[in-house]
């Protein structure tokens, strides 16, 4: 039987947006998927497959790229639309084309299909979701070992009373916990919503990690350039606090993933891998949530033996918009074995049943997941806390009985009943809550140099940002980003634009564009130099900012608006949160929960009562088989 000819088609599905696309994209997907779907069928065709046969293939390998499209890194052969599946097993064993994953065949050749179980996968996501956990794996097995040249846990224990001063009697300090797993195993992942003190756990490991082993090397990384701004500024803050001369090795500089794996001229490629190890002891990655299978594969391909690898996220979010539900695979439960939960308790004086309890979910990893569940931002009782508590659950008519009661200032709910023109109350908000950015692109400062004004209108327009659910209509990204423009540009008394580009637009980077070090995600805004040139300015990751033309600019839209997608990894003091008229399918828990915790300070929603507690009630889902693969079931 011949080799199915050797293609990329597949391998460019996973970069593809997800339903919650421009129509472009939408489109541009779905006919990709069409032409995988009959490429195979025309391979299975030349290989002797009856044309019924050929029909079945055809039509699961087009909802199976969807899928893929969609955020899943496989399908269930029973979300084929097959009522038969031992007969789709056959047909899709027989074409040719599908391999079983337990046959030793299956390096022999490019088969695009790979069926394991009841999975069914494109050959690459098998691949890389194989490599992964085959590397997850191999850090699990240095778990079980002390390493010879570790501190003993007399020191560790000095070092970890230092930064958590000790509890007698009291409930486990988990940032503690969390602290010590990073410092006695080589993989520690801590998952916690907003203010639970994630970054002070970081703080603190590092500062402890310092004080025993001081010529440590460690890199701060985020999938988007936002968070890891975020990252680096509150590192900086915590470090207050810490000895001068563990404060100054701290790390200066946070990366974006990319950035520091190195990209090159390849899709998917770049310069750090398993032959060009990063050089580094420890790599902390925060906002985990949002690395996809194929980034999560090739960030521990670079990771050098011996290495310590945090993962910092909240399993409660969205997922990655590309394919894979990495961290919530990870983090889905927590268990500490007897013996490790011991250990953990003399290095922390926490009660050793305590460490024991773990979660009702099983765990993929045990012993490397700590969950964080105390909010020391939101108070237990505030709306924001409260409200992202129930959402969490699922609980859309408590949410919802909460948000029309208006008990708590920090939280507003503005009814919404229409379905194409937007409340008064909500283009007022709007406009108010972007007051500040445009009171200071008005602001005059005699002699204020152009980074300086930058600066100044960045962070005013850094505290407020409307989110959407959709792209397209009254509601959708497009048509709020118009309506926010024009609002600007009258509000700045701007006359009619000669092109694209204007003082005081905000702009979001859509792609990654290594020739101008700009991400995606990266925000920018115009402003006019001294003698008129209008230049985009944006943050760097030292903490100052520099100026492109125009003309240099990656991909990029205005940013009024975000979709709550784009939004993660920021966090700004106030949000609002503009719902659709009605039920669509992006609509979930996840997504309202990341818009509700993107605020600091103060949060309202626009939207259908009905509407709300419907997303409330529906739970993103991501098929992967990663969690089995480790051990989660």
């Amino acid at each position: 039987m011949n080799a199915a000819p050797q293609s990329e088609t597949w391998e460019t599905l996973g970069t593809l947006e997800t339903l919650n696309a421009p129509p472009a994209a939408r489109r541009a997907r779905d006919a990709l998927a069409d032409g995988l779907a009959r490429q195979i069928g025309r391979w299975a065709r030349a290989q002797g497959s009856e044309s019924a046969d050929v029909r079945v293939l055809v039509q699961a390998v087009q909802k199976l790229a969807l899928a893929a499209c969609d955020g899943h890194v496989c399908l269930p052969l029973a979300r084929l639309g097959s009522a038969d599946v031992a007969e789709l097993r056959r047909v899709l064993l027989g074409s040719g084309m599908a391999i079983a994953a337990d046959s030793k065949l299956l390096p022999a050749r490019a088969w695009p299909l790979v069926l394991d179980g009841e999975r069914l996968y494109l050959r690459v996501y098998f691949d890389l979701e194989t490599r992964l956990a085959r590397a997850l794996r191999a850090l699990a097995a240095d778990f079980a070992t002390d390493v010879d040249d570790d501190p003993d846990d007399d020191l560790i224990r000095a070092a970890l009373d230092v930064c958590f001063p000790p509890r007698p009697g009291g409930p486990p300090d988990w940032q503690k916990v969390a602290a010590a797993l990073a410092l006695t195993q080589r993989l520690t992942i801590v998952s916690g919503g907003p203010g639970t003190g994630k970054t002070t756990t970081v703080a603190a490991l590092i500062a402890c990690l310092l004080a025993l082993e001081p010529g440590t090397r460690i890199a701060l990384a985020a999938p988007t350039g936002k968070a890891a701004a975020r990252l680096r500024e509150a590192l900086a803050a915590r470090a207050r606090d810490l000895p001068e001369a563990v404060r100054l090795r701290l790390p200066a500089e946070a990366y974006t993933v990319h950035r520091l794996l190195g990209p090159t001229s390849t899709p998917g490629r770049f310069r750090h891998d398993a032959a060009h190890p990063l050089a580094l002891d420890l790599l902390v990655i925060d906002e985990a949530s949002m690395l996809d299978l194929a980034l999560a594969a090739a960030l521990l391909d670079a990771l050098p033996t011996r290495a310590r690898l945090v993962l910092l996220g909240d399993k409660d979010q969205l997922s990655a918009v590309e394919a894979g539900a990495v961290f919530a695979d990870l983090s889905a439960g927590w268990r500490l074995a007897a013996a490790r939960a011991t250990r953990l308790a003399a290095l922390t004086g926490a009660p050793v049943e305590a460490l024991m309890h773990g979660s009702s979910e099983p765990a993929t990893l045990p012993d490397c997941v700590v969950w964080l569940t105390e909010s020391h931002r939101f108070r237990a009782d505030s709306g924001i806390g409260r409200l992202a508590r129930d959402i969490g659950a699922g609980e859309g008519a408590a949410a919802l009985a909460r948000l029309r009661a208006r008990t708590d200032p920090a939280v507003t709910w503005i009814e919404d009943e229409q379905d194409a023109a937007l409340p008064p109350a909500a283009l007022a908000a709007m406009a108010a809550g972007y007051g500040a950015c445009f009171a200071a692109l008005q602001e005059m400062r005699k002699n204020e140099p152009p980074e300086a004004r930058a600066a100044r209108v960045l962070q005013a327009f850094e505290r407020f940002r409307v989110l959407v659910a959709v792209h397209d209509g009254p509601r959708g990204l497009a048509a709020i980003n118009a309506r926010l423009t024009q609002h600007a540009r009258a509000a700045l008394g701007l006359a009619a634009p000669a092109g694209p580009f204007w003082p005081g637009r905000p702009l979001i980077v859509l792609k990654n564009d290594p020739v101008t070090k700009l991400f995606n995600g990266d925000i920018g805004i115009c402003l006019p130099d001294p003698d008129g040139t209008l230049r985009v300015w944006f943050p760097t990751a030292d903490g100052a900012h520099r100026a492109l033309s125009p003309q240099r600019l990656p991909e990029h839209d205005t940013a009024f608006a975000l979709t709550v997608h784009k939004s993660q990894g920021s966090e700004f003091a106030e949000v609002l949160l503009l719902l659709p008229a009605r039920t669509v399918r992006v609509l979930s828990r996840e997504l309202l929960y990341t818009a509700l915790t993107r605020a600091a300070q103060r949060v309202t929603i626009v939207g259908n009562g009905a509407v709300f507690a419907a997303g409330c009630a529906v739970r993103s889902e991501r098929f992967s088989g990663l969690g089995g693969r480790l051990g989660g079931g």
